[in-house]
């Protein structure tokens, strides 16, 4: 450590901090602003000088490291003297409209000449007028207020990686512009408004809180990102219970003050036209729905659900949750399923995503989950990116992915059929064919093993299987892999030499892992690799899948599955099913496991289910071949939608429940890394509907099995006395970053890294593997090969994304990637809509002509009503965990 005195105060500091770190450490305030301390030091703005003793010259304390025996005075009169200058120079230039800019009482520039007793500037007769430039949908500009502190270019190139500010001109016309002035959106901004986050002036603000509110007027609620599996902090600005604005905060986990353009700008749709007020209820679905109270509806729920239970048996019912739903929500749906309705047919949205992760990494390691966190990936010295297009799925996670390439020297090796933004940074792109993933994975590890690149040791003491592994991937050659994948047989060599070439090798996946055929066998695979080269259990290391929705890992956590309880707890083990009927004061529980979501379709056309419960999932427009889906859905005697909107499940409903968004009810979610973090209600739900555990709390005790909480906080405990896993949880304890599980008990501190001396299951498992063809390919008739996925802007069926004017004003119409040289035997210009089919559906749909997708490939999303992707998506099903072959299946495209 480096002594330094700092206004006569002594300070022990680190030789690679500045004067302006040493002195923030011990509570010493210097002002600053062009300072970040996510950015690299500019000392631009020269408000932070200090003066150093024995030196001529006043110091930038920011830029300035500490040295031995340093003296360092932060209020010399040298020193106010000289930011009292800097900022009479920086008014000089700025607009003097302080009474109605919406920056006012943040404005860092403000409250500087506040404290410094700055009234005006002597460089200046009159300051320039305001520039406002409300071209951009999301982001207000008035360049004229720029005081060229630099934030907002070095921000946008250090942190988002994007290059969309710079500076343009020299000396007295320096100014902060775009690359050619050309629009923001032109010149590559994702709407990310990290820009607008350190603007410390009003030269760049958030458009949706302007002249609405002045920032003491907003009540400000932490909460969490409702969107993709990060779990994003959010922090809601609110007036007169409207939000207004949403921020983050630069020292909270997992984002760090970085959000996406849905978590910063994707909260309007709360307070939609259309959002559902009122219970609605009809007697067939060929009727149109009338209102009903919320005593007629919930009794007729009651009354039709015991019904056919009586009549049919505890099987005719299945329950669908959704990973959009907190823990204890989906909790609850999983103990009605089983108590009250008597049957395990329990399953959630993630049925369609995640669900081989949880089969496979179950299968390899004994967890289904994330065995690292997400602050790991920057450390980690060989990332493999496999299967997800994460800055556009999880932007924030691919924040970090960038910066362990960009800033601290990762290699980046990215599998992925597309040539994804990630590509620019990687090392190598293994572009494979789509649905290959398990041969080029057996390739990877033909190399290793026969070239000795296994990690012999942890092999022996941690594993089993291994000589069966080795005699299956025998088979997959370099020559073998390329001819079945397409990924030339020297990158297939270079890319296994360095995965296994270091102790720091870590594997991100995502959807286009696990939407195949042998997607839980994929999921094995890259456990194979993880394992083969000991790259788990340590920091840096690990298999994380990148979950699709915030609360994916979560929902199954809290056993909204066929088979388990809470964090996997098997029905058919005696023990954990005694366990759960005492607490549940039943006498006894279903023991066999129950249906998966697609045999529930199965069992519909069979006529054995005839109820469903469906909570927040939209499986008319998410589900694969959903024509098919549609027409079985409505064939049951008795379907209940709990929902925001009435999406295209809800039409099929009788009775729809009007429930409750992230914003308007207390809970938790559990995101990527296992972190679980508290939801905190921010605004009172609409008149006229009311929160899922309440819905289901409800139903239950109408149905005579009397469920009671006062609040979400009993849910949770009640969650912690079932589940040794989070023994240590209560909603006290998740106050700030929250707790990653497993928490053994109140003292415990949570567990970022699993797998460290053991494995759940005792030892990891090779998992022997052999390539499986996807169910459908590419023929004469439907010669090209579509793949589907997400986009940037939008979000699963587009229910919430689509609800947000910003969004829609960026993004709001679906289009067709594809390869330059099909659509030239086509005879197709980018812009012109096509025809789409497949052998089971049509869509029209404009195209953009990209070589992003393989040629012989299209592309399309699903989150567009008016475009449903999932007519054409095919009957493949994952071998193991019947998730839908989304990311394969034959098309034809045709000219109109």
């Amino acid at each position: 450590m480096t002594t330094v005195i700092i206004d006569g105060k002594r300070v022990e500091a680190d030789p690679s901090q500045t004067i302006l770190e040493a002195a923030r450490r011990v509570g010493i305030r210097i002002p600053t602003l062009c300072h970040d301390p996510r950015l690299k030091p500019s000392g631009a703005c020269r408000i932070c000088v200090v003066e150093v003793e024995g030196k001529d010259n006043l110091a930038a304390s920011c830029a300035t490291p500490v040295s031995e025996g340093m003296k360092v005075s932060t209020r010399s009169e040298a020193v106010l003297r000289s930011r009292r200058l800097n900022l009479e120079l920086l008014w000089s230039n700025h607009p003097n409209d302080c009474l109605t800019c919406d920056k006012a009482g943040e404005c860092s520039l403000q409250n500087l000449m506040y404290e410094y007793d700055v009234k005006t500037s002597r460089f200046v007769k009159q300051n320039p007028v305001p520039a406002p430039d409300e071209s951009n949908p999301a982001i207000y500009r008035d360049m004229n207020k720029c005081i060229m502190c630099g934030k907002c270019v070095r921000i946008c190139d250090e942190v988002q990686g994007q290059h969309v500010w710079t500076f343009s001109d020299r000396g007295i016309k320096t100014r902060v512009s775009t690359a050619f002035e050309k629009s923001m959106q032109d010149g590559g901004c994702v709407f990310c408004g990290h820009c607008v986050s350190v603007c410390p002036v009003g030269a760049l603000m958030d458009k949706p809180v302007m002249k609405k509110a002045r920032s003491w007027e907003t009540r400000k609620v932490r909460t969490v990102c409702s969107y993709c599996g990060v779990g994003c902090s959010l922090v809601l600005h609110i007036k007169n219970n409207e939000i207004l604005q949403v921020t983050a905060d630069i020292n909270s986990a997992p984002n760090y003050g970085s959000l996406c353009v849905k978590g910063r700008y994707g909260f309007e749709f709360y307070s939609s036209k259309d959002r559902l007020k009122t219970p609605l209820v009809r007697d067939n679905i060929n009727e149109p729905f009338r209102e009903a109270s919320w005593e007629e509806a919930i009794g007729l729920v009651a009354k039709r659900f015991s019904e056919i239970k009586k009549k049919y048996g505890p099987d005719s019912f299945g329950c669908l949750s959704s990973s959009r739903g907190t823990n204890e929500e989906n909790f609850l749906a999983q103990k009605f399923t089983r108590v009250v309705m008597g049957t395990n047919n329990m399953d959630n949205c993630a049925r369609v995503c995640h669900a081989p992760s949880v089969t496979g990494l179950r299968a390899a390691l004994g967890s289904g989950a994330a065995t690292n966190s997400l602050a790991d990936i920057e450390g980690a010295e060989v990332l493999i990116v496999s299967g997800s297009n994460t800055t556009e799925a999880h932007p924030v996670a691919a924040l970090k992915i960038k910066k362990a390439v960009r800033q601290n020297g990762a290699k980046l090796i990215v599998i992925d059929p597309r040539k994804i933004e990630l590509v620019k940074y990687a090392d190598i792109h293994l572009q494979l064919r789509a649905g290959t993933n398990v041969a080029l994975i057996n390739g990877l590890l033909h190399v290793i093993i026969k070239e000795g690149l296994q990690n012999d040791d942890f092999i022996e003491r941690r594993t089993e299987n291994f000589e069966m592994l080795k005699q299956v991937v025998s088979k997959y050659t370099p020559e073998e892999t390329e001819a079945i994948t397409g990924v030339p047989k020297e990158d297939i060599i270079k890319a296994a030499r360095m995965y296994a070439g270091t102790n720091k090798g870590m594997i991100i996946y995502g959807l286009g892992m696990t939407e195949h055929k042998a997607g839980s066998h994929g999921v094995m695979s890259l456990a194979n690799l993880a394992l083969i080269t000991g790259n788990v259990g340590r920091p840096n290391t690990g298999i994380n899948p990148l979950r699709g929705q915030n609360n994916v890992q979560g929902s199954c956590d809290m056993g909204a599955l066929p088979d388990v309880y809470a964090c996997y707890q098997r029905v058919d083990d005696p023990e954990a099913n005694r366990k759960h009927a005492e607490a549940w004061k039943v006498k006894k529980l279903p023991e066999k496991p129950g249906l998966k979501e697609p045999q529930m379709y199965r069992a519909i056309e069979s006529g054995d289910l005839k109820a469903m419960y469906i909570i927040g999932y939209d499986p008319a427009i998410s589900q694969a071949d959903i024509n098919k889906v549609r027409a079985s859905i409505s064939k049951l005697e008795f379907l209940v939608v709990q929902e925001l909107f009435m999406t295209e499940t809800a039409k099929l409903a009788h009775v729809v429940l009007p429930t409750s968004c992230y914003f308007e009810k207390d809970g938790t979610f559990t995101n990527a890394e296992r972190r679980v973090r508290r939801l905190h209600k921010a605004i009172p739900l609409p008149e006229g509907t009311k929160s899922d555990w309440d819905i289901i709390c409800s139903i239950a005790t109408a149905m005579g099995y009397p469920m009671s909480y006062n609040h979400p906080s009993e849910i949770m405990d009640e969650i912690a006395k079932l589940t040794p896993d989070m023994a240590g949880i209560n909603y006290k304890r998740l106050e700030g970053d929250g707790l990653v599980w497993p928490v053994w008990d109140m003292n415990h501190p949570g567990t970022p890294i699993l797998h460290k001396d053991t494995f759940k299951r005792g030892r990891g498992m090779f998992n022997d593997l052999m390539y499986t063809p996807s169910e459908e390919l590419p023929d004469e008739e439907y010669p090209l090969l579509l793949t589907t996925g997400r986009r940037l802007y939008q979000y699963n069926n587009g229910s919430m994304s689509l609800r947000n004017p910003e969004i829609c004003a960026i993004n709001s119409e679906e289009f067709m990637e594809i390869h330059p040289a099909d659509a030239a035997k086509l005879d197709i210009k980018s812009g012109e809509k096509v025809k789409v089919s497949s052998r089971r559906g049509s869509l029209e749909v404009k195209t953009e002509l990209t070589e992003k997708s393989r040629l012989g490939s299209v592309f399309l999303s699903f989150h567009y009503p008016e475009t449903p992707t999932n007519v054409l998506t095919g009957p493949g099903e994952d071998m193991l965990a019947l998730t839908p072959e989304y990311k394969v299946c034959a098309v034809k495209v045709e000219k109109m």
